[in-house]
């Protein structure tokens, strides 16, 4: 559909903005935002009212009605921004009804909101302002849309630094791999998720960690860092075995169990094994972790380790590693179920990965704000809700008494 740009009050303001203001701190981005959103309501109402009237402001020629325009009306509404000032245009006989600012409505805030939307689902600045033309009719640039998701900076600074429960009884840990353009190149950084599981079996993100390169030492910073946010005991940590968490987990946390994801060793195994002995070969090994006792786990292992000894490298992934298979009969099928995998947190990451296919990030922050509000989405979804059998977890984690002193000590600080 053909427009014709016309000459708002301070049409050409936005792009003014953008080049007059150069936001360096969270205050004068506010300022820049008050200043672009103002012109571009009155540009979108103007949209509207071309199409109430049938024919734009300066072509006189094609006027099909007796009504015209009349004027604007002072109005102030409010945006993340802060309140903004704005101009709505009027007709003689007042059958103007705008849909963008509602008469009597102050707050404009959602077309901010579906801007972030918008941008939290994975669309370019370039789709997003492309997205608002086509539907309002009013061209804004990716810049501007850069300034509008902006605005959630210091939400996810909040966030990211929020304190957090004394306790949890599960965390998962899983990594995946980002692209950041740096000094004028592209650097892949690992990106570290943590989910965690409260008492009452509430998950939660606990943050996100972007790092060149994995340690102990790093390890042991995030795991500081979380203890300095309020958290005191962590009963099971399940991780898919990158080098240095497990030694700066228990540095931190001395108490805490750390779990061998069942599935990320199932895949370094298979590795080892032809194609058309995969399906047996996990078969043969589900039995061992999914046995109903340890001492029918053991037996199992032992006619695993037999049936499969032509491929040695598969049998020595599971020799190395069946400490994280025996650990696991400590506690009830229930307990066992959540924490042989880190498939929780693995689909958190395959839901940030339909976001961050597009390519690689100008910087840090464009690369967080977009995940902090996939995060919003993702909380959104779970609505408080409770891990499933979360009733059947908390008994059979009372039928250890250890577990159970400790759970007690914090419950009763709640």
């Amino acid at each position: 559909m053909a427009k014709k740009k016309e000459s708002t009050p301070g049409g050409n303001l936005a792009k003014q903005i953008i080049e007059q203001y150069r936001p360096k701190s969270v205050a004068d981005m506010q300022d820049a935002l008050k200043d672009i959103f103002g012109p571009m309501f009155e540009a979108m109402l103007q949209g509207e009212m071309n199409s109430h009237l049938g024919y734009e402001s300066n072509d006189h020629g094609a006027k099909s009605t007796d009504n015209r325009r009349n004027g604007y009306t002072n109005k102030k509404v409010r945006t993340s921004a802060g309140e903004v000032e704005i101009k709505v245009p009027r007709d003689r006989d007042s059958s103007f009804e705008p849909k963008l600012v509602p008469k009597r409505q102050k707050d404009v805030s959602e077309i901010e909101e579906k801007v972030l939307a918008m941008y939290a689902r994975g669309m370019s600045q370039r789709d997003i302002a492309d997205t608002i033309e086509y539907i309002y009719g009013f061209e804004i640039s990716h810049e501007m849309v850069s300034q509008i998701t902006d605005c959630v900076l210091d939400e996810l600074n909040d966030w990211q630094n929020r304190p957090l429960k004394r306790m949890y009884t599960f965390l998962f840990v899983d990594c995946m791999y980002v692209t950041i353009r740096k000094e004028y190149e592209s650097k892949n950084y690992a990106l570290y998720t943590i989910l965690g599981y409260d008492i009452d079996g509430q998950k939660d993100i606990l943050g996100l960690w972007l790092n060149e390169s994995e340690s102990k030492h790093t390890w042991m910073q995030i795991f500081d860092e979380l203890k300095g946010r309020g958290v005191e005991d962590v009963l099971f940590i399940c991780m898919d075995g990158v080098f240095g968490l497990e030694d700066g987990a228990k540095a931190i946390f001395k108490d805490v169990v750390v779990q061998r994801c069942i599935v990320h060793l199932i895949r370094s195994s298979i590795k080892y094994v032809p194609s058309k002995d995969y399906k047996k070969f996990t078969q043969s090994i589900k039995k061992v972790y999914g046995a109903p006792s340890l001492t029918a786990s053991r037996k199992a292992f032992e006619q695993f380790c037999q049936e499969w000894s032509q491929y040695p490298g598969a049998v020595n992934v599971w020799k190395r590693n069946f400490n994280h298979i025996e650990q696991l009969f400590d506690y009830g099928s229930a307990v066992r179920k959540i924490m042989y995998t880190t498939n929780a947190v693995e689909s958190i990451n395959s839901s940030f990965r339909k976001v961050t296919k597009k390519g690689a990030f100008p910087n840090e922050n464009a690369l967080l704000k977009l995940l902090y509000l996939r995060i919003t989405e993702l909380y959104k979804k779970w609505n408080g809700s409770k891990v499933q059998n979360w009733a059947m977890v908390r008994n059979q984690l009372a039928t250890n008494d250890k577990v159970k002193a400790r759970i007690e000590k914090y419950e009763h600080l709640i």
